[in-house]
């Protein structure tokens, strides 16, 4: 028996099952009901509580009586829609945190008024701790939650977090997965989803100012804390507060806490403490070392300590005395290994041990070697993963090796994973878990993409040129992101390197297409021309080149050279029996003979099409059949079949595109409220889409209805985004087509 924990779930539960006796989508019972499908849609997720008129209008619409329903929903309205999950990205605080209380203070005093607050001091001296603290402590201020991003501003072996990339992230958070390319769009994007809501970011580890000015909230309630060890003091409205080392006091309790001493010997103590200089860091390292051998005196130690040549060469060697050789060896290795953090397996292929790495990492947690982020994941602080790194120069001539084995180890993970996505290009996946595959992408995105950036630095061509294209399914979600541009180039370098002309032939076309998902048609061009030079004997490569440069040449506006490379791919997907992507060419054939001013022609390749596709294939033979057609009923059927297709597939840039098609087919028949409906639905899906060139056309048909409709300030608004849009995007063809009905 399902159980129903509130009032909001069970009038949910009686929704989808109106829903269900529809035997409709979504889109078509919002329809049959006179809702908006936008509406409906809250509704049914329970993120908001309908009105009793809509309750009445969808129980009529599956031929129910409402009044049964009528104490469910009194519920609920009363009770209101349950909130959305809180989300939670902060690490774990710290047990042991000591001190800092003036701080912390002067920190939460500056969230609440300033919004903002930048918190800088050397490295080591705990930066991180206190905002993690902080955050944790203020986090019932802030309902809809923490996000956290490590921007590694000095992260050893590991290039600053640039600010689209660090926007894109955020956004990702807030799951908007598609962001626009462009930094500015990208940045207005990210403040508009903040305004809406209450929720503390916590910017950690940046580089300077300019790194974190993009990804500040703006107005609104949330707020951000960011740390550096640089003081932001050019960050306008974001108010500094520096840490200093621990005054001898805090540093002692917080020694005590972490060598779990009953008794104190007040001299060795000091001695200790001036070793440590006060960095929390320091003192949690030397207290491990002292739990570690209970033979030990505070004296032994303080001795210890002043035997070594420097600081931390002095802490960290002394956490790394209580080490066995191999646990040794594991902590050096793992100085090189790329990445953010990383679980016990990867440990274990970067070391060769096939057994008892758990315990090893165990020893390095104990030690404050190691921090465990979450259960079985771990991460180095930047201080400790230097000097690892640099013990890994010294003292490990196979640390090149170590690292292969690592990045070889990601590559058979990725591999194993992507063989149970379904793609286009294997419709029947192993047997797995696609949203498990899908999660294990998610969680280690970052260190997938700096194991394409260390494996370019090594050499390791094998591993740069697969790994990019087992993230495709993974970035058929994210595409046209700067990141998948960059891992494609380097991949396509690397097959090079390695003799293999297929290959590179097919990760050029991949960066092709990004560039062109970015709205970036020139670099686009250019890397389908380079990947066309090397392709002539192959008529698969060339079938799908033809049809992306058709593509590419239709969103520049040269008509006829789109149609002479769409025929060239129809024909050699004809030729090679790939059914699949001979409707692709032939629907958008149709759409641009359409464009070309012939319909009746455009109507026979859409049928075409439509005739040789099958399952969500068939949505871009359709919208050109629906926009082709003069059969005004015939237009309508057709193309609420393409939306529903896109709806049961979960394909929102293929809902934008068959609700800006119903738009322009409503326009034509003189519906213009229910028109400028579907172009608002079109242009609320891309929001969080990375799909330029579809937005730029969804923009244009939207302008010209609400033209029609006398809308002309909303027209005209439209028709300047599309402008300065082209114009950042170096796209003369927009441009020119906005100018002229702007000027109309």
């Amino acid at each position: 028996m399902l159980h129903v924990s509130s009032p909001q779930e069970h009038l949910v539960a009686q929704l989808a099952r109106i829903k269900e006796l529809s035997g409709l989508s979504l889109r078509a019972l919002a329809t049959k009901a006179s809702l908006s499908s936008s509406s409906l849609s809250r509704y049914m997720s329970g993120q908001l509580v309908p009105p009793w008129e809509a309750v009445v209008a969808l129980c009529r619409a599956v031929g129910r009586d409402p009044r049964p329903l009528r104490a469910v929903w009194a519920e609920a309205a009363k009770a209101g829609a349950a909130p959305p999950p809180r989300r939670n990205d902060l690490p774990a605080d710290l047990f042991d945190f000591t001190g800092r209380e003036a701080e912390s203070a002067l920190v939460e005093q500056l969230l609440r008024t300033a919004g903002a607050v930048a918190v800088d001091g050397m490295g080591g001296v705990g930066k991180t701790s206190l905002a993690v603290h902080v955050a944790h402590r203020v986090a019932g201020a802030y309902p809809d939650g923490g996000l956290y991003l490590d921007l590694h501003g000095f992260t050893p072996g590991q290039e600053p977090l640039d600010p689209p990339a660090a926007l894109g992230r955020l956004l990702a958070a807030l799951d908007v997965t598609h962001p626009p390319a462009g930094l500015t769009e990208r940045a207005a994007l990210w403040r508009s989803e903040l305004s809406r809501r209450r929720a503390l970011v916590v910017l950690d580890n940046a580089v300077d100012a300019e790194q974190v000015r993009p990804l500040l909230p703006g107005a609104g309630k949330s707020a951000v804390l960011v740390t550096s060890r640089n003081r932001l003091v050019s960050l306008d409205g974001v108010p500094p507060v520096s840490l200093e080392p621990l005054a001898d006091g805090d540093a002692a309790r917080l020694f005590g806490r972490a060598a779990g001493l009953t008794a104190t010997e007040e001299d060795a103590v000091g001695q200790v403490l001036q070793q440590c200089a006060g960095l929390p860091l320091a003192l949690r390292m030397a207290g491990a070392r002292l739990r570690h051998r209970p033979g030990w005196t505070v004296a032994v130690l303080a001795e210890r300590l002043r035997d070594a040549t420097g600081r931390f060469d002095a802490v960290f060697g002394m956490s790394l005395q209580q080490l066995d050789a191999d646990q040794r060896r594991v902590f050096r290795l793992l100085g090189v290994l790329p990445g953010a953090d990383f679980d016990a397996s990867t440990a274990g292929a970067l070391a060769g041990l096939l057994s008892g790495v758990g315990a090893v990492l165990d020893e390095l947690v104990d030690a404050h070697l190691l921090q465990e982020v979450a259960p079985g994941r771990f991460r180095m602080h930047d201080l400790i993963r230097q000097y690892a790194a640099d013990l890994a120069a010294d003292e490990e001539p196979q640390s090149d090796a170590a690292l292969r084995r690592a990045l070889d180890h990601y590559l058979a993970q990725a591999a194993a994973h992507e063989r149970t996505l379904p793609s286009p290009h294997r419709p029947r996946p192993e047997p797995g878990d696609p949203a498990r595959a899908m999660a294990w992408f998610e969680l280690e995105y970052v260190n997938l993409v700096a194991c394409v950036d260390a494996a370019v630095r090594i050499g390791a061509d094998e591993v740069a040129a697969a790994l990019p294209q087992l993230m495709r399914v993974y970035f058929f979600r994210h595409r046209g992101t700067d990141d998948q541009a960059r891992l494609l180039e380097a991949a396509a370098g690397a097959a090079g390197r390695l003799g293999r002309e297929r290959e590179r032939v097919a990760l050029l076309s991949d960066l092709g297409f990004t560039r062109a998902a970015a709205g970036r048609l020139t670099d686009a061009m250019a890397a389908y021309e380079q990947a066309q030079a090397a392709a002539a004997d192959d008529d698969e490569a060339a079938a799908g080149l033809a049809l992306r440069t058709g593509m590419a040449h239709r969103d520049l506006g040269d008509l006829e050279a789109a149609r002479a490379q769409l025929r060239r791919a129809g024909e050699l997907f004809e030729k090679l029996g790939r059914p699949a992507g001979q409707a692709q060419a032939l629907a958008i054939d149709g759409w641009v003979t359409l464009r070309l001013g012939r319909p009746a022609e455009a109507v026979e390749l859409a049928r075409a099409s439509v005739a040789l596709a099958a399952g969500p294939g068939r949505i871009t033979g359709l919208v050109t059949l629906g926009l082709a057609t003069g059969e005004p009923e015939e237009a309508l059927r057709t193309l609420q079949d393409a939306l529903r297709l896109a709806e049961e597939h979960n394909l929102a840039h293929n809902q934008a595109l068959c609700h800006n098609a119903l738009g322009v087919a409503l326009r034509a028949q003189g519906a213009l409220d229910e028109a400028l409906e579907h172009h608002r639905l079109a242009l609320e899906l891309l929001e969080p889409l990375s799909e330029v060139q579809l937005e730029l056309d969804c923009r244009h048909a939207y302008a010209e209805t609400c033209r029609a409709a006398g809308l002309r300030d909303e027209a005209a608004a439209q028709l300047e985004r599309i402008i300065a849009v082209a114009r950042d995007l170096a796209r003369p063809h927009d441009e020119q087509l906005a100018r002229a009905a702007l000027g109309r």
